[in-house]
């Protein structure tokens, strides 16, 4: 196992690198870099511009006018003064120190803006993973026990008909029936906590995050319902008709037993090795639609600001995060496998 570990982390570097290097390479040829967004603001016309963030001084056309020496030292502000090829590396220098660098417009480091957006995405992440398992598990057992029931025909319809609406168009229905769109003004609009949350006693704070946070965890949740649930349900009946429940049944055990003790550790091994990709992506998983849509400072809203202001530090550094997260979260993915099997031996599968 530890020359399995030792090969995928050898993976993981050229993994990671080619991540980066591809968006690096993209990064030089979109329009509106942060010089000329600069440039456009000083000269009061505001938004992006016409020529790529790497180009030279002849690439800008909305630089007339604009004092060259002010020029230079704009571009050596934000590194262009470099060539892409010594950008890119002292770019890998900071990346193999973590340091993520800092953001052109928001004037903190990259490390410190992420941290300061993950409550909103935790909170949203972190509801939506556990009420996903707590709900889709017993249920997709329940289904699997119930397999073409009246029972597993209507939650079937009902999980698949919250899969097929799309989050935010059920963020728009809860805001116009609950949110005081048309109908009742019963839950906030905005924030995760009310203005006056500091002053609040405990039980109020917690009130009023769970207050806040109804809406729009409700919209992320229901389109996650179904693929555990399904998942969790096909599992249990692979596992309902092999042959060793059968010889627990002829045995006399009660069908509670054979569940529980029998099928319920095999048939829970997709599930249980997806947790650490899901738990893991559950910090991460800012959804822009569903914080733009509640008014929510999130992750998601930092990513498309940033790649909408050419905020190219905050780009680089927060895919360079996610991607070492990511692949770090498979490999411990795989090493549940053992762990909920001990049967498994990662030398037999590389062969």
């Amino acid at each position: 196992m530890w020359s399995y570990i030792l090969k995928r982390l050898l993976i993981m570097i050229p993994t990671l690198l080619g991540v980066i290097t591809l968006t690096f390479a993209v990064i030089q040829f979109v329009p509106g870099g942060p010089v000329e967004q600069v440039m456009l603001e000083l000269k009061g016309r505001g938004g992006g511009g016409e020529a790529s963030g790497g180009g030279t001084a002849s690439d800008y056309r909305g630089r007339r006018g604009i004092d060259p020496q002010q020029l230079a030292q704009i571009k050596a502000l934000y590194g262009f003064d470099k060539t892409p090829v010594e950008r890119y590396w002292l770019m890998l220098k900071r990346f193999s120190r973590f340091d993520l660098g800092q953001s052109y417009f928001h004037h903190q480091s990259v490390w410190s803006l992420i941290v300061s957006k993950l409550p909103v995405s935790i909170s949203l992440g972190l509801w939506t993973f556990f009420l996903t398992y707590l709900i889709s598990v017993p249920l997709g057992i329940a289904k699997a026990v119930r397999n073409g029931s009246r029972f597993d025909t209507l939650t079937s319809l009902v999980v698949l008909v919250g899969y097929a609406i799309p989050g935010f168009v059920l963020g728009v229905l809860l805001l116009v029936l609950f949110g005081g769109g048309t109908f009742w003004q019963l839950f906030p609009l905005r924030e995760l906590v009310s203005d006056n949350w500091s002053d609040l006693s405990w039980p109020a704070k917690i009130t009023d995050y769970l207050w806040h946070i109804t809406l729009p965890v409700t919209a992320s949740v229901v389109g996650s319902f179904a693929v555990v649930t399904m998942l969790t349900k096909n599992a249990f009946l692979d596992e309902i008709r092999r042959q060793y429940v059968l010889t627990a049944r002829a045995k006399g055990l009660s069908e509670r037993k054979v569940l529980f003790k029998h099928i319920f550790r095999n048939a829970l091994i997709p599930l249980i090795t997806g947790f650490p990709s899901a738990f893991i992506g559950a910090f991460f998983a800012g959804s822009l639609l569903i914080e733009t849509l509640f008014s929510l400072d999130g992750l998601g809203r930092l990513s498309y600001e940033s790649v909408q202001r050419r905020d190219y530090p905050v780009v680089l550094g927060s895919l360079y995060l996610f991607t070492l997260i990511g692949l770090v979260t498979k490999l411990i993915s795989d090493l549940c496998y053992v762990l909920v099997d001990p049967r498994i031996q990662f030398d037999r599968l590389e062969h």
